[in-house]
């Protein structure tokens, strides 16, 4: 009997490992993955790129009508060049939020999310179970800590040879936090019947375990 293609979507604030565990189940399950953060800093490289600012909603409109993005093997193209390495910087960390936030970028992205849901899939991002998919099979809300978020984002930064400042970091955590969660556009929070998973105290490879068996559990009721 053929399995049951679930929905996925995983909800939380910056830093809380989103993108590795999900990436890493959606392998495990056998579903495609959704990298949504990768679209939205893949419009907010090409706006900044652009000298178009948030707030200049008509300049957005405009930019975005003709912008293609594509994922590639292990990446992802904006109008066919390979900006995977480009959207990953501190630049890109610091303004993201502000673009994401814009009417005009959601409403770009939404459509293109939705239909890549059609043999199931695993999303994560800041509005996947309250917006984007609130019908999913399954709904996780992964936090954790602001200080252990800042902790990960500064080890990250220094593996990558990278400068890092911990106090910078834990502050820009905390300003995002408050922005994501007060925007009036798809703000930050848990999706009606999700599960909440603090991974404060988890590494990488237990958050994913615990999803995957999630999902499993899902996609083996609907084939009984």
């Amino acid at each position: 009997m053929e399995e049951k293609k679930i929905v996925v979507a995983i909800d939380g604030p910056a830093g809380a490992g989103k993108s590795t565990v999900a990436r890493a189940a959606a392998e495990r399950i056998g579903l495609p993955y959704l990298d949504t953060g990768a679209l939205y800093r893949a419009i907010a490289w090409k706006l900044s790129k652009e000298g178009i600012p948030p707030e200049d909603g008509g300049g957005i409109s405009k930019a975005l009508a003709s912008f293609r993005l594509e994922f590639s093997p292990g990446g992802i193209t904006a109008d066919g060049m390979d900006v995977t390495a480009a959207i990953r910087t501190p630049e890109i960390d610091g303004i993201v939020s502000a673009y994401a936030a814009r009417a005009e970028v959601r409403d770009a992205l939404i459509e293109l999310q939705r239909a890549q849901a059609k043999n199931g899939l695993v999303a994560d991002g800041r509005d996947m179970g309250t917006v984007v998919f609130p019908d999913a099979e399954l709904k996780i809300f992964l936090t954790a800590s602001a200080e252990e978020r800042a902790r990960r984002r500064y080890k990250e930064r220094l593996e990558r040879g990278e400068a890092a400042d911990y106090d910078e970091i834990l502050k820009q955590v905390a300003e995002r936090d408050n922005y994501d969660m007060t925007r009036e556009i798809a703000p930050l929070r848990p999706a009606p019947g999700c599960i909440v998973l603090d991974s404060s105290d988890m590494d990488a490879a237990q958050v994913t375990e615990a999803i995957s068996s999630l999902a499993l559990r899902f996609m083996e009721q609907d084939i009984r």
